[in-house]
């Protein structure tokens, strides 16, 4: 059975059940919205949703019996303190049905990635996983480095713990295989070799240098190698390094000896000994002082490819097999599970995990907790790194808690900010100009909070900071108290830092207090005399002026968060100018789609020749026809 990529897939079978509370959120509404909504349950497998009285959902769940699984929740003494402050704020529910409850556990690890619930655990990891990509759409193919959508043909190899890895693999695998890496638009084009040849990390396709067999067996050899086959990848290459130092061609020899050395560099940096394992993941759990941390190691091929420590939220009164049960299903919604998974526990529901993964794999997925053995060895390991990991960040947390602390009490804030907003503008000369937000809360920053708002008004003079400004908070509190103007959704900032001194942000409250918003709380940074870190001076509204010593911890987590913004808003507009570039005046002639447009420029060479063109020399472009070419002339000349 194939993995639900959405809740519409489930149409037919869906049935929608809303009752809707009135008054304060007590436990007597809850319970009575949940009553109303049971008088037309089915008992089926499915999933559930609890929503408040503004239809935000709460908490999301699967059931074999949804009839038998949502009658629990009206008993509330048996539930704890978490849930029964669910049941207090519900009211409404929506129900999905499904074929099975392996199809519903699938379901509803994809609803709450996508909801994120205050009443679930999540796995709270910002960033897709990165893989290395074989394409096959080309007489060549190329290896890179790949996130999201799998939109390519070609092979993927994963997932790897960070980008880092991947690079190094990369690199690696350049070095050992001399597989291309350019563009295919860069190696249509070259006439002589590139660098990466002149230091052998490529065989020069592109020119010829190697001809198609020989280049179909090097990317043979890379497929062996990342499916796990290393052992004969590297007898073979010490043959052919053997057979041409006795045929006394020892250059040749010593490229293949370079080969060799990237392969030996590849397993030398193996942190783990997976030999014999295959394709699999391990998993360890460690908690204290009410965190946890989940520590996970990607095996493929028998090589390890890294590993990272997730920290999931919303794990108070929750489990240790729940949580991890929870991790595993949000985990692999969006990384294919491989077929093998070591855990140092068993997650709650094993069999049924199992039978789900299996069903997104398609193929059988077995999940052990290994006792004896090799294997034993593994998930010690990983059981260490979890507890490291963990210690590491109560230290980190530990010292923010000091550090924010210290801020409240220096600033005079009303307490300590749950959410902080940093606000930064980029451009030059006032073109391809944009504003950029950062997030940012006591257990760190907030990646998927991130905003970038393309000023798009054409009374904003280019390069006036204030009027840009004022375009980025109108937009951004205008949504905000269109969409929660209560306050209640974890939206709207406890702090404001604005880049900039004292006029800076008299602006910003100008701003906000056009729109009936006073009561935000915003600090100036400037940057200080001469412009040297270390010397900001913190502006308030009320007019003081806050400095802190050189080397001052709330010195340092300030400048972190400005730095940030700068860092976010420069690489937004760095994208946006890269993107600009590649806009060509060809992209506006009617009826000239991505093949014509290719066409006309890889005969001229440049957009402005085709502008200047004549008519019968548009006509000699290939794959052009007289009617494409006297409409691109027409267009040009009137």
């Amino acid at each position: 059975m194939s993995h639900p990529q959405s809740p519409d897939r489930f149409h037919e079978d869906k049935a929608s059940y809303t009752v809707r509370g009135a008054g304060t959120p007590d436990i007597e509404a809850g319970v009575e919205a949940i009553r109303t909504t049971l008088k037309t349950l089915p008992v089926r497998p499915g999933v559930y949703r609890m929503q408040d009285a503004r239809g935000d959902v709460l908490y999301v769940g699967k059931a074999r019996a949804l009839r038998n699984r949502v009658a629990n929740y009206t008993q509330v003494d048996r539930l704890p303190k978490r849930l029964q402050r669910m049941v207090s704020q519900t009211r409404s529910m929506t129900i999905v049905t499904t074929n099975s409850e392996a199809e519903a556990l699938l379901l509803e690890a994809q609803l709450i990635k996508r909801f994120r619930p205050p009443y679930n655990v999540l796995l709270r990891d910002d960033k897709s996983f990165p893989f290395i990509l074989l394409r096959e759409d080309h007489a060549f193919p190329r290896v890179q480095k790949h996130r999201g959508a799998r939109k390519y043909k070609g092979r993927y190899y994963g997932p790897f713990a960070s980008a880092g890895s991947v690079t190094r693999t990369i690199n690696a695998l350049q070095k050992l295989f001399l597989l291309r890496s350019c563009t295919d638009s860069f190696f249509a084009n070259r006439s002589r070799p590139c660098l990466l040849y002149q230091i052998r990390r490529c065989s020069a396709p592109c020119v010829g240098r190697i001809d198609d067999a020989g280049y179909a067996e090097l990317v043979k050899d890379a497929q062996d190698f990342l499916g796990g086959k290393s052992t004969a990848v590297q007898k073979k290459l010490g043959q052919a390094m053997q057979a041409a130092s006795e045929a006394l061609d020892f250059e040749q020899a010593a490229v293949l000896r370079d080969r060799l050395k990237a392969l030996t560099f590849i397993q030398g940096s193996q942190a783990i000994n997976a030999d014999g394992l295959g394709d699999a993941d391990i998993f360890a759990l460690a908690a204290k002082g009410g965190a946890m941390c989940i520590q996970a190691f990607f095996i493929r091929g028998g090589q390890n490819w890294g590993h990272r420590s997730f920290f999931p939220v919303h794990t108070a009164e929750v489990s240790e097999d729940e949580v991890l049960a929870s991790f595993m299903a949000q985990f692999y919604e969006e990384v294919p599970p491989p077929k093998l998974i070591l855990s140092d526990r068993a997650p709650a529901e094993c069999e049924l995990m199992a039978q789900a993964l299996g069903e997104r794999l398609g193929a059988k997925v077995r999940i052990e907790v290994p006792q004896r053995g090799a294997r034993t060895r593994l998930i010690q390991q990983a059981q260490r790194n979890a507890v490291e990991a963990l210690d590491r960040r109560l230290a980190e947390t530990t010292t923010q808690a000091r550090v924010l602390d210290e801020m409240v009490e220096r600033f005079g804030l009303d307490g300590v900010p749950d959410r902080i907003e940093i606000y930064d503008n980029s451009h030059i000369q006032g073109t391809n100009a944009l504003g950029a937000m950062v997030v940012a809360g006591p257990e760190g920053f907030r990646k998927n909070a991130y905003r970038k708002f393309n000023i798009r008004n054409p009374d904003t003079t280019p390069g006036d900071d204030f009027a840009m400004m004022r375009e980025v908070f109108e937009r951004r509190f205008g949504r905000a108290a269109r969409e929660d103007p209560d306050r209640d959704g974890g939206e709207w900032p406890d702090l404001v830092l604005i880049d900039g001194g004292k006029g800076q942000l008299s602006a910003a409250r100008a701003i906000l207090e056009d729109m009936g918003i006073e009561d935000v709380c915003m600090i100036g940074v400037a940057k200080g005399p001469d412009r040297n870190a270390g010397r900001e001076v913190f502006h308030m509204p009320d007019g003081r002026e806050i400095t802190f010593p050189l080397n001052h911890p709330v010195l340092f987590y300030l400048q972190r968060l400005r730095d940030e913004a700068h860092r976010f808003a420069i690489g937004a507009h760095r994208q946006k100018r890269s993107k600009a570039i590649t806009v060509s005046s060809l992209d506006e002639v009617p009826g000239i789609g991505p093949s014509r447009k290719k066409a006309l420029l890889m005969h001229f060479g440049t957009a402005k020749a085709v502008k200047s063109a004549a008519l019968e020399d548009l006509q000699k472009a290939p794959g052009v026809s007289k009617a494409v070419a006297q409409q691109v002339y027409d267009y040009f000349h009137g």
